[in-house]
């Protein structure tokens, strides 16, 4: 059962350690994330290459593409691997819901729920629509403060993986979107 607890929240986890070490570090930890934590643009043109699924590059950005690490666009490694393997065992593979599938999202579904007024709500049906949002991010949240404001709720929706940054930051406020189909799809069904 250990096992299963840390395969749900490694890359949530992995998210956060970067983000923290990156607020204390700078750009050097970028270099690592980049490397260590997600596949690049190219990476996975030469893995679909390798496996002889080239046509397959469109597809699989769209799904799992989307994430933002400093200037660098990276992929999620859980889901690229998974849809790979689903092409080697069947070329008509379709991609699927891998990453979203890896974790209770319990606190995700509390915030969609309690976001159901007014702005909060015009602000989610803003991100399913493809727009961004510009909002403060507050990394030194602490699972007991979470819940105290509804505001708090997109500091853990980009810390968690659920939501992007596109573009830099403004200090602590940052320009959020949805990241991927993927992501999409899981917003989309909480909300009907």
């Amino acid at each position: 059962m250990a096992w299963l607890f840390q395969k749900r929240n490694l890359f949530g986890s992995l998210r956060e350690l970067s983000f923290l070490l990156w607020k204390h570090y700078g750009k050097k930890v970028i270099i690592l994330i980049d490397e260590y934590f997600g596949f690049t643009d190219k990476e996975v043109r030469n893995l679909l290459e390798y496996y002889d699924r080239s046509e397959c590059y469109d597809t699989m950005k769209e799904w799992y593409d989307g994430y933002q690490f400093g200037n660098v666009e990276v992929y999620c490694p859980w889901d690229v691997m998974n849809y790979c393997d689903a092409l080697r065992a069947d070329q008509d593979a379709m991609p699927k819901d891998y990453w979203i599938n890896t974790s209770g999202n319990d606190a995700v579904r509390h915030f969609i729920r309690n976001g159901n007024h007014g702005a909060t709500k015009r602000e989610i049906e803003r991100l399913v629509a493809g727009e961004s949002i510009t909002k403060e991010i507050h990394p030194e949240l602490t699972y007991k403060d979470m819940y105290q404001n509804i505001e708090y709720m997109w500091s853990v929706l980009f810390t968690t993986g659920y939501l992007t940054q596109r573009g830099k930051p403004d200090g602590d406020f940052y320009h959020l979107a949805i990241p991927n189909i993927e992501i999409r799809r899981f917003f989309t069904k909480q909300i009907i």
